[in-house]
């Protein structure tokens, strides 16, 4: 197959090497495991952290005279995926035998997809950024295929000091193999490709994302070329099971192979490790092509068949992806486009959020989940779903702003307040005596202290008007933030005659 680049260089990515400029090319090859109670071709089961070998039939075993069933469900999904993706469905696939040895494959073959797989070729949008000046790029990853296949099982090598064991609970769990044509130039490139690709895996439901429990996973093919010049020899890094390492990675690994042919040297094709603690990578085998699988076509297994009228039922149930709800977050809500982003880029964190928003102000709700929620949970190292203030919890904190019941001040105390604590907001402010003081007659007399106690800024606030900002924050302070700031702010510009 010809591989066209349609990309033109971009200064931006290049890396500077000792005989001059270079251009990173990476393409990506995504294992997502399918979000479903059986594996693809057993009724086992497929929950994660179970005890050793708990999920395991006979089927995945191989055990002689086991026969694979294709799982219905597994194939609505990878379409339901490849439909996210704005790819070529398949109505007709083929599963063939991907032949090589491992301990943990029991069959010494899997079942995979090689030339006719279920999904064709689609594309992603992708953000990358900001810069420094708080820019976005966007660009277009191209997806060259998704193919179902089955997942091999797990040698285990710090349980003895002398045997390896062998976990077959992920043997025979439906994977989608999703394939990116070569489209990124950097790190930052191929780390927003993975971060939007698992969202839109997590709003379609199709694959949970968690690339700590290995049902996400990333084989990263990395060359470097002179800009704009011919693709040079690609190495695979196997098995990179986070984002942040996906892009240490690649960077060390193109400067791997710039170091080697700027000293006259070649590349070889071969598959790596990368090694987080060393920021490295180290050779693991030489890389295989197509023809030392010997693919053929799965005896066992008739191709797969299926109708128009199957994938419209499919895509007739398909949910608002990311990109859409960006759009209509900007459109329809008001919102930034920084501020649609963030929001849309985790499903939890967009579903949070239209809670919130639902029947009360986008943007006030968007600035809350923003810098406030979303500040807490990095900071306490949380995810949304651990958040200790419930998005109901955080729409009563804005009506009660909204109500004039508390002020700004005291909504951020408040907040505070419903982190470490259980309750109602409403009954919280009453039971603290939280209500801010909108009693004119008191706030007057707050103000008539302060300009009282301080004649000398009087004097200045007359000729500069802009200091009256520091007599509300006296005022303010000197009320426990309580006081209604607007009509502190009415009543110090009354009383010191200024606009």
């Amino acid at each position: 197959m010809t591989i066209v680049d349609t990309r033109t260089p971009d200064p931006k990515t290049f890396i500077k090497g000792a005989t001059g400029d270079w251009e990173i090319v990476v393409g990506m090859e995504v294992h997502a495991q399918v979000l479903s109670e059986a594996k693809l071709f057993s009724g086992a089961a497929t929950g994660f952290g179970a005890e050793p070998n708990d999920h395991v039939s006979l089927v995945d075993a191989a055990m002689p005279g086991m026969l694979p069933v294709i799982n219905e469900h597994c194939v609505r999904q990878a379409v339901r995926t490849g439909l996210g993706l704005k790819a070529q469905i398949n109505k007709r696939s083929v599963f063939d035998r991907k032949n090589y040895f491992y301990a943990d494959l029991p069959q010494g073959y899997q079942i995979s997809q090689y030339k006719d797989p279920i999904v064709g070729e689609g594309v992603v949008q992708v953000s990358v950024g900001p810069d420094r000046q708080g820019n976005y790029e966007d660009i277009e990853v191209g997806i060259e295929r998704l193919h179902l296949e089955q997942d091999a099982g797990k040698s285990l090598h710090d349980q003895h000091p002398t045997m390896t064991y062998v976990d077959l609970n992920r043997s025979g769990v439906a994977l989608m193999e999703i394939v990116s044509k070569p489209d990124m130039r950097s790190a930052d490139e191929a780390k927003a490709y993975l971060t939007k690709l698992r969202s839109i895996l997590r709003y379609l439901g199709t694959c949970d994302g968690n690339m700590d429990e290995g049902s996400l996973r990333a084989d990263v093919n990395v060359s470097v070329r002179r800009p704009g010049g011919a693709f040079g020899t690609r190495c695979e890094i196997k098995n990179v099971n986070s984002i942040r390492f996906v892009g240490q990675a690649i960077e060390s690994e193109a400067r791997r192979q710039v170091e080697i042919l700027e000293d006259g040297g070649a590349i070889d094709q071969e598959t790596r490790l990368f090694d987080p603690a060393k920021g490295e990578t180290r050779a693991m085998r030489s890389k295989e092509d197509a023809h030392d699988y010997r693919y053929f076509p799965d005896p066992d297994l008739l191709p797969l068949e299926f109708d128009d009228a199957f994938v419209a039922d499919i895509e007739a149930a398909l949910p608002e992806l990311p990109d859409d709800k960006r759009a209509r977050l900007m459109r329809d809500a008001g919102l930034s486009a920084y501020d649609a982003s963030v929001l849309v880029s985790d499903k939890a964190v967009a579903d949070y959020f239209e809670a919130v928003a639902a029947g009360r102000d986008a943007k006030q709700a968007a600035n809350w989940v923003i810098n406030d929620l979303l500040g807490a949970l990095n900071k306490n190292g949380l995810s949304i779903e651990e958040s200790p203030v419930s998005a109901e919890r955080l729409g009563t904190v804005l009506d009660l702003l909204k109500e004039g019941t508390i002020s700004g001040k005291i909504a951020k105390d408040l907040f505070e307040i419903l982190w470490s604590e259980e309750g109602d907001p409403r009954a919280i402010v009453e039971s603290r005596s939280l209500k801010q003081v909108t009693d004119t007659g008191a706030i007057e007399k707050a103000v008539d202290d302060v300009i009282a106690a301080n004649p000398e800024k009087v004097e200045q606030a007359k000729a500069k008007p802009t200091l009256a900002g520091w007599f509300v924050g006296q005022v303010m302070k000197a009320t426990g933030g309580k006081a209604n700031p607007q009509a502190v702010n009415d009543l110090v510009k009354a009383k010191l005659g200024i606009e």
